[in-house]
């Protein structure tokens, strides 16, 4: 971990002596493309956001060439039938004023985003059994967006997803007063994302938002076959520029990411918890070199890699994670995002 942390601090000073980007900077008015390439930021318990160790961290994220960073919290609800629904402990009202505040600060756009959590489930298995209880939710989730859109418009946050991955509920009519209701709180980007490129295909209001928002975590299949992992991501990079045409918006591409973990990539979404497995970070740095590739398109307008933590000393080589933190993945990120690439750059490729 030491020797990781080392070369970690080689790479972030290396971007200062070339030029890098400044830590310190101005909120940049929109221009033709937002510019949302970053990270999905989750507070560490014991780092939680506005405290001097999640600063830290979100300079980690800028010398790495982040331009934006999605704020995470999470809504909680028991079981994907229950109707009740309410705002997690690990941020805060407060926690997340600060987290934009620090992020603007160092220069980072900043996507407000919500996730549903459900204890052994995911939030794409919301799904009520009545009427009654669908009302319920809605109005329970349509309480909890209204006060972090306030929170996000007078904050000054450059985007607010109003879901992610909330497969289920999608063709609910509660949307449309849901996103009129969010208007008239927030005035900056609105966007939803889909799970997968087959989910984008399914929202049906996509005319009422200012993107088309995906998650991308389809199977790649065996480790080794990068091939299969590069055709497979082209096409869903085709999907995405295909859906950009026919709903004449921009894309934002809400997450991609691997546990750095062996036979991660036969189920991206898979977490610690669900199979413990040896650690492969060159893996999970080929997996995202290989995405940032394919999505290198005009009409995507950011890619939010899956994650970043507020523990500036999170991941290492051990970790099995998500986390790209003191991993090589932050080499392929460096390079991608500010054409600063060294040799290890080049072993990384050749994975």
């Amino acid at each position: 971990m030491k020797a990781q942390r080392t070369r970690h601090c080689l790479v972030i000073a290396l971007l200062v002596l070339v030029g890098g980007p400044s830590l310190v900077g101005v909120r940049s008015e929109p221009t033709e493309k937002a510019h949302l390439d970053g990270f999905n930021v989750i507070a560490s318990e014991t780092h939680p956001f506005g405290s001097k160790a999640a600063r830290q961290s979100l300079a980690g994220a800028k010398m790495l060439g982040a331009r934006a960073v999605a704020i995470v919290f999470f809504l909680w609800q028991q079981t994907p039938s229950s109707p009740e629904l309410e705002r997690g402990s690990d941020t805060s009202d407060g926690q997340l004023r600060a987290a934009i505040r620090d992020a603007h600060a160092l220069g980072l756009k900043v996507v407000v985003k919500p996730h549903v959590w459900i204890p052994t489930s995911w939030a794409g298995a919301v799904a009520m059994t009545s009427e009654a209880d669908w009302h319920e939710w809605f109005a329970n989730y349509q309480r909890e967006l209204s006060n972090v859109a306030k929170i996000a418009s007078g904050e000054g946050a450059e985007a607010l997803a109003i879901g992610t991955e909330l497969s289920w509920t999608e063709q609910r009519p509660e949307w449309q007063g849901l996103i009129d209701a969010a208007r008239k709180l927030y005035p900056g980007r609105l966007f939803y994302l889909a799970h997968n490129c087959d989910g984008v295909e399914k929202v049906p209001f996509w005319d009422r938002l200012d993107a088309v928002g995906a998650t991308l975590y389809p199977p790649l299949g065996d480790d080794t076959d990068r091939d299969a992992h590069r055709r497979i991501m082209r096409e869903a990079a085709d999907c995405l520029e295909a859906a950009a045409s026919r709903y004449r918006k921009p894309v934002v591409v809400g997450e991609i990411g691997l546990r750095s973990a062996t036979g991660a990539a036969a189920k991206p979404w898979e977490s610690p918890e669900e199979r413990k497995s040896e650690p492969d970070p060159q893996l999970q740095s080929a997996v995202i070199a290989d995405w940032l590739e394919a999505l290198d398109r005009p009409s995507i307008e950011g890619v939010l890699v899956w994650s970043w933590l507020t523990d500036p000393h999170a991941g290492g080589l051990a970790d099995t994670d998500f986390t790209v933190q003191n991993k090589p993945a932050e080499r392929v990120l460096a390079c991608a995002w500010t054409r600063i690439c060294d040799r290890d750059h080049a072993a990384i490729g050749a994975h």
